[in-house]
């Protein structure tokens, strides 16, 4: 069997694989055919090379699509580790702005005593350290493990009450947090 390549060059299907069975050396079509269809049971000299084609074209669609995938791959976790990064600044941020509108999250605590406010403070000092570790990435996998902890403390208090919009919100971004946990090698890390 040839080798068909996509270049043109010889054995190419740009030249024919007719010529191929007939001699060794590559036969050029004759000046007066045309570029019509061939009949059928002929062999067409074109077919190939418009096959030929695709298949250049399908092999640089998948080339691009494999780039795109480990490229993903390579960023995905530093992405992901940002995000939740600033998920957690901006809850503890506002757990630390104005801690009497959560302490209605507190489990067993009054909502109205100053425990539920200490608490609430001391939970977005928590948020907000834990997110400047994600974002820097500093000890990456140590603060996912703690960042998944703290997020399953949220989920079991929010399912205490009752299943609700919040509560799988929160069971989604336990899910980011503990897979970036087992994530080894990351990119934008000041500190593994």
């Amino acid at each position: 069997m040839t080798k068909h390549w996509a270049s043109g060059g010889p054995r190419s299907p740009a030249v024919g694989l007719a010529a191929d069975a007939v001699s060794p050396t590559p036969a050029a079509p004759p000046a007066s055919v045309s570029r019509e269809r061939a009949p059928q049971g002929s062999v067409s000299q074109h077919a190939p090379s418009q096959e030929s084609a695709s298949a250049t074209a399908s092999a640089g669609r998948l080339a691009i699509t494999d780039q795109a995938a480990a490229l993903t791959a390579e960023w995905a976790p530093a992405v992901g580790r940002i995000l939740l990064g600033l998920v957690f600044a901006w809850f503890g941020y506002h757990e630390l702005l104005q801690p009497g509108q959560w302490t209605q999250y507190v489990p067993v605590i009054s909502e109205s005593s100053s425990l539920a406010i200490i608490a609430v403070l001391a939970h977005g000092w928590v948020l907000f350290v834990l997110a400047a570790a994600l974002v820097a990435g500093i000890a990456p996998r140590a603060a996912t493990a703690i960042a998944s902890v703290l997020m399953l403390e949220i989920v079991i208090a929010l399912m205490a009450t009752g299943l609700s919009d919040t509560a799988l919100r929160d069971v989604g971004v336990l899910g980011l947090a503990v897979c970036l946990t087992g994530v080894k090698h990351q990119r934008l890390v000041l500190r593994d």
